[in-house]
């Protein structure tokens, strides 16, 4: 079982920037998509960024585009969500997750980070 570790995330000022970083325990994981969802309270889990094991293509949500890069580094097994021009719509809890192919649902990924908090103030 492949564990995910997410961190990163903290308070920042509307306008700001934060890179959150999850780091996978096994090799395996260099062969899944992954995927960034977050989730405000109150509100369902919202995709927002993922890519495949080889980075071909990688998608955004309409929310985040032109604002958010994903990125990973197979030989440090870490995935990486840069984060710049945040709004304080974007507070959310922030979660990694796995998945054989890169989808927009939730219930397609099969482990998930236990969540970063990413809290952003007008």
């Amino acid at each position: 079982q492949v564990l995910l570790v997410e961190s990163g995330g903290q308070l920042v000022q509307a306008g700001g920037s934060l890179r959150l970083s999850c780091a996978a325990s096994a090799r395996t994981f260099r062969n899944d998509a992954m995927g960034w969802f977050r989730q405000a309270p109150g509100k369902e889990r919202e995709f927002v960024a993922g890519c495949t094991w080889t980075f071909f293509n990688p998608a955004y949500g309409d929310s985040v585009k032109g604002r958010f890069t994903i990125s990973r580094d197979n030989a440090k097994n870490t995935v990486y969500l840069q984060m710049n021009s945040l709004k304080p719509e974007d507070t959310a809890v922030y979660f990694c997750a796995g998945s054989t192919v890169l989808s927009i649902r939730p219930s397609d990924y099969h482990y998930w980070g236990q969540g970063t908090q990413v809290t952003v103030s007008s």
